[in-house]
């Protein structure tokens, strides 16, 4: 089959297309055809040199994808069920979405709701996954419908699906990015109104004024920091990214006068109850959503280095698709 393959050896890294045999690590892995994969932050991170996200020398890159099981020994999954693939050591430890075929476990395979194809579910993708666990983890934290609710990062993967997904449920998303020619594209996603990168007033006070009701951030360091001081009384903020920084600087203020929450949201490790409600919660809004918008572009396999420096840099809008089968 083709792949996308990663590998670094002698601290020399190359990457690029090559014909190989696809192996299941365990025989209880299902083999899933995969139609689409997607580009992922973390994929361009796999894809650096003397990578710290991955583990092992040489893989398959692609940290999800969606498709068709072929093969498989769990009763829920048989052959011709739909389904996404993402989350735990794929693309990462073991050989990932960049392949015209997968092997998975089956507790990070999850069955498609009919109103989700292979391809949308590729433009949703990990990131859009992330997004929406985002919004019912606020939601689990008691958040009403028709607020106000920060997204930082919009422009991004996350950031702009949250978007489009807080106003498709009936929230008012208020878009914060710093590409400012975004503004139009972001408003036709659903956003109530766009922003800049600030979103607290007061920078030299403790706290700032009880601004956002809740939030979702994309971004981490600072853009956290300041999250966390404009948050209103008892609000939270599902925070899922740290593209401009892992280190996070703030007091104890925040939390301990206005009861505010920080709930972490992870992906990778999701049980399979989380994957199944997020996405039944995806295709329950799936009819409202204009998925091809959210579609920077599609590349094949040969253009992922490309789509990687894309990504790092920032200058993507929205999802870039990965299409294994293309020649």
């Amino acid at each position: 089959m083709r792949a996308f393959v990663v590998n670094e050896s002698d601290e020399t890294l190359t990457m690029g297309v090559q014909e190989i045999e696809s192996a299941p690590s365990d025989p209880s892995d299902l083999l899933v055809a995969v139609d689409y994969s997607g580009v992922n932050f973390k994929d361009a991170m796999v894809a650096a040199p003397k990578s710290r996200v991955r583990r092992v020398p040489s893989l398959v890159g692609g940290v999800d994808g969606a498709g068709t099981v072929v093969q498989s020994t769990e009763s829920s999954l048989p052959a011709g069920t739909r389904v996404v693939v993402h989350g735990g050591t794929i693309g990462v430890a073991r050989d990932g979405g960049f392949a015209q075929f997968i092997h998975a476990p089956a507790r990070y395979v999850t069955a498609l709701p009919e109103s989700i194809s292979t391809r949308v579910a590729m433009i949703i993708g990990t990131a859009g996954f992330t997004s929406m666990e985002s919004i019912l983890a606020l939601e689990d934290r008691g958040l009403e419908r028709g607020v106000e609710i920060l997204v930082t990062g919009a422009s991004g993967g996350v950031g702009s699906q949250a978007v489009a997904y807080l106003a498709a449920k009936g929230y008012l998303p208020v878009a914060s990015t710093g590409s400012a020619d975004t503004t139009p594209w972001l408003l036709e996603r659903g956003a109530h109104r766009v922003i800049g990168r600030d979103v607290a007033d007061s920078p030299g006070r403790v706290l700032a004024a009880e601004t956002w009701p809740g939030a979702i951030d994309c971004v981490g360091g600072e853009t956290l920091a300041q999250i966390l001081r404009s948050l209103r009384y008892g609000g939270a903020v599902a925070a899922s990214g740290l593209v401009a920084s892992a280190e996070l600087v703030t007091t104890v203020y925040p939390f301990i006068t206005r009861s505010v929450a920080l709930l972490g949201i992870d992906s990778v490790e999701a049980t399979s109850e989380t994957r199944e409600r997020v996405w039944s919660a995806l295709g329950e809004v799936a009819a409202a959503i204009d998925f091809e918008a959210l579609v920077d572009r599609e590349v094949r396999l040969e253009e992922l280095i490309s789509a990687f420096d894309d990504v790092r840099g920032g200058t993507t809008r929205g999802r870039i698709l990965v299409n294994p089968r293309a020649a």
